[in-house]
């Protein structure tokens, strides 16, 4: 390595990474540097609402100002290292991170809207037995603004590439939310302030394995976002097959963590169900289903398995994934039969998995 590598990664080492500041954090950074506290709005409003990735680009500031900030802080952002566009139009992007780590993040257009399907973690440590994240190491997690980046990334390809602006939001990417708990609220918190993206709250949806406690934190926290629950089977012992965190957060407790949830928000609960050939997709499974979701107001989405090369599930036939979806139907559910996208460059549920 050359010495000026060294010199320039030990310098940009020293600087503060400026979005991990509140506004209040930044105002007083910048008057202990004698600039004047308004600047503060002015970067903020740069950094969030305008998602500059640069300080060269805040060309309401002096020149001044502006080196101090490259003097002082940095500005970790993402960048696009490859994109996918499926045939159903479906784009899968891999990003880059500052530290060079990748991810992935989802376009997923339909008649009806377009969802930006974003990742909370690099990698995942939930071993789900079906899902490619599961084979990955967890090799950290995510901060606001990454998450954040993503979602603005996204967007931009909604709107350049299909001129419809983005509508919703799923935590459905890479990696469990609940267990990067502070820093994904944090990003919906950007993500709906005025002071950011000024979404609605109700047009987010973050999915988890199902950790008990953190369910019940996010009632606590009084939420108005959805919650998704992949839940896949409705006994202890298939679930614990497939979804280790099963183990420790058993389909008891998580109904506990649930009703808890409704309870304090009112949110109807979603469940996400893959169905898988000779595996959880009988007339006995259906039934444990129904006894399981009925005791909340919920919806529920039949998924179709999406084959990864980690693992031998095989998606139920047609007319099985027909008669368990009626059956729920029969006794009042509401079920809703979720179509895969993107499944041809591995970017359908449960396929994300980095590859270079």
């Amino acid at each position: 390595m050359e010495i000026s590598e060294i010199d320039t990664q030990s310098i940009t080492a020293t600087k503060i990474d400026i979005r991990k500041l509140s506004l209040l954090e930044l105002e007083s950074n910048l008057l202990e540097k004698g600039e004047k506290k308004f600047r503060a709005k002015q970067i903020y409003e740069w950094l969030w609402q305008k998602s500059a990735q640069n300080f060269d680009v805040m060309s309401n500031l002096s020149l001044k100002t502006r080196e101090i900030l490259k003097e002082n802080f940095v500005i970790n952002g993402i960048s696009t290292y490859k994109v996918q566009i499926s045939a159903d139009r479906t784009i899968k992007s891999a990003f880059q991170l500052h530290d060079k780590h990748l991810i992935e993040g989802v376009l997923i257009p339909t008649s009806s809207r377009m969802t930006a399907c974003v990742s909370s973690q690099v990698g995942c440590s939930l071993t789900c037995k079906f899902c490619a994240t599961g084979y990955m190491k967890r090799e950290r997690n995510l901060d606001a603004a990454e998450i954040y980046d993503q979602v603005v990334s996204i967007a931009k390809q909604a709107e350049e590439n299909y001129q419809i602006p983005l509508s919703n939001i799923v935590f459905m990417g890479m990696g469990e939310p609940l267990l990067n708990y502070n820093n994904v609220m944090e990003a919906i918190q950007k993500i709906t302030s005025t002071e950011g993206l000024g979404m609605a709250s109700k047009r987010i949806t973050v999915s988890t394995a199902g950790i008990a406690k953190m369910i019940k934190k996010l009632a606590d926290d009084d939420v108005k976002f959805n919650l998704a629950v992949s839940l896949h089977a409705a006994n202890d012992e298939k679930r614990n097959q497939i979804m280790p965190i099963n183990e420790s957060n058993s389909l008891e407790a998580l109904t506990e963590a649930l009703l808890y949830f409704y309870e304090k928000t009112k949110n109807r609960i979603t469940f996400e169900y893959i169905v898988f050939y000779n595996f959880n997709d009988t007339q006995k499974d259906a039934e444990e289903l129904y006894r399981f979701a009925k005791k909340m107001p919920c919806n529920i989405n039949i998924i179709e398995y999406n084959p990864i090369s980690d693992a031998d599930f095989v998606n139920t036939d047609a007319d099985t994934l027909e008669k368990f979806a009626n059956y729920l139907e029969n006794k009042g559910l509401n079920v809703n039969v979720r179509r895969s996208r993107g499944k041809d460059i591995d970017a359908a549920c449960g396929q994300l998995a980095v590859k270079k």
